[in-house]
């Protein structure tokens, strides 16, 4: 129940829960009358997130100041109106990125490698474990190759270690991936998941406290199950990246799950040469 109007002031937060918590309070508080300060009561994940939302606003005509404590809002300030052309999603482009390193190539357009995006660092990861990767000026080309495994810090990319999961879980060696917490917290338990659904599939992944341990099948997967994308749209999308690794198809249930953030996977799916039978 929510009552009354939002006043400037001082608001503590914890940095280590979600970066929305904060961004939604700096946009929300640059249009009130008088100052407001947002104290960090933790370390702050997901930095690129809220670097992000700064960034935004800064091109729209209203400043907000990092400090040592969190963040000093100026109350009053107006946003400009203006024509706006948004950036490409890394996260929805892990996806792809992945998918061609599993497969047989693909490119991703429209992404930005000056991104502020955390998500970004999938790139980096990637080439980290051995991708053959092409950087061109506005899109991304990932061609198949063996993989390796490395450590993966979630920290400040959590919404594409799922996907990056999949990768970990066909590459040689043990992949570990730490920092990964607050994926337990997200649409679903994202460790617990991801765990379940791609051992289910033939992988071998156990759950830590705050990540996973993934022994890679570089041979691929079994797959000829049931997997279930647990109501969570990253997990539809990285169990269709993983199908290709399997020896058999899968049936995935939860796949409308997509549409909240990416209703057109299934379509681009297919454009790329996935294969999908919708079932009744």
């Amino acid at each position: 129940t929510i009552s009354g109007k939002l006043r400037n002031g001082s608001f503590e937060v914890n940095g280590n829960v979600s970066s929305q918590y904060i961004t939604g309070l700096l946009l929300a508080l640059a249009a009130l009358d008088g100052d407001s300060a947002v104290i960090l009561k933790t370390e702050l994940q997901s930095k690129p997130y809220v670097d992000m939302t700064i960034k935004v606003m800064k091109d729209y005509g209203v400043d907000i100041r990092e400090t040592d404590f969190g963040y000093l809002v100026k109350g009053g300030q107006k946003f400009k109106v203006q024509d706006y052309i948004v950036e490409g999603d890394w996260s929805q482009a892990a996806f792809w990125t992945v998918g061609g390193a599993l497969g047989a190539g693909i490119t991703a357009s429209g992404v930005d490698f000056a991104s502020l995006q955390g998500d970004k660092a999938v790139v980096e990861i990637m080439q980290r474990m051995g991708a053959d990767i092409a950087k061109n000026a506005d899109s991304v080309t990932v061609n198949s190759g063996a993989t390796q495994a490395t450590i993966i810090d979630a920290s400040d990319c959590p919404d594409i270690i799922p996907v990056l999961t999949v990768l970990a879980a066909v590459s040689e060696g043990t992949t570990k991936i730490i920092n990964a917490g607050r994926l337990r917290i997200k649409e679903c338990d994202r460790l617990a998941a991801m765990t379940s659904e791609l051992n289910k599939m033939g992988a071998a992944i156990t759950e830590e406290p705050e990540g996973l341990t993934i022994t890679g099948k570089p041979e691929g997967l079994r797959g000829g199950v049931e997997v279930d994308a647990w109501n969570d749209h990253r997990i539809a999308m990285s169990l269709a990246i993983a199908a290709q690794c399997c020896a058999e198809p899968i049936t995935l249930t939860g796949a409308g799950s997509v549409s909240k953030s990416y209703p057109d996977f299934w379509e681009d799916y297919k454009s790329v040469g996935g294969k999908i039978e919708v079932l009744a």
